[in-house]
């Protein structure tokens, strides 16, 4: 069921910094609900990152793969749609995903999440290995386009 936007607030707002490779403890939970940004890395180790990302009502993270890379994204709020396929224009595994819900994506596999909510869908996104730079702060989906590239 989709929450109020008002419930996806993190109760401890702030600035998010990439607290890697340092030990550190969190409510990954509340940082991600309190996260404004398409994508910020939260933890950044030398074989392991956390991110957390903010994919606007309608909006998706877009079709990708890492070649070398496992992901498990975890939804923190909101609801979407994930595609996953071993091809770029088929993927043909879809499942409605929700508040919970973990997401496990193999390394080379092409995958997409679209927001289908009203509200922001809040996610948490483990790499490994690390996929971004130490302290990546992409604000929104067109500045990681243009990092990408």
């Amino acid at each position: 069921m989709e929450q109020n936007c008002s419930c996806n607030q993190n109760p401890r707002p702030g600035v998010i910094t990439d607290f890697g490779p340092q030990p550190y403890v969190t409510d990954v939970n509340a940082a991600a609900r309190g996260n404004p940004f398409f994508r910020t890395a939260l933890w950044t180790g030398s074989h392991l990152q956390l991110t957390l990302m903010s994919i606007p009502a309608g909006g998706e993270i877009g079709v990708e793969i890492h070649p070398d890379t496992d992901q498990y994204i975890r939804v923190e709020a909101g609801m979407g749609l994930v595609k996953m396929g071993r091809c770029e224009n088929q993927l043909t595994a879809q499942r409605q995903i929700w508040q919970n819900d973990a997401i496990f994506v193999p390394a080379g596999q092409w995958h997409n999440i679209v927001n289908v909510g009203v509200c922001p869908l809040k996610l948490s996104s483990v790499y490994a290995p690390p996929h971004h730079p130490h302290g990546t702060v992409h604000r929104t989906k067109e500045e990681a386009e243009a990092a990408e590239h």
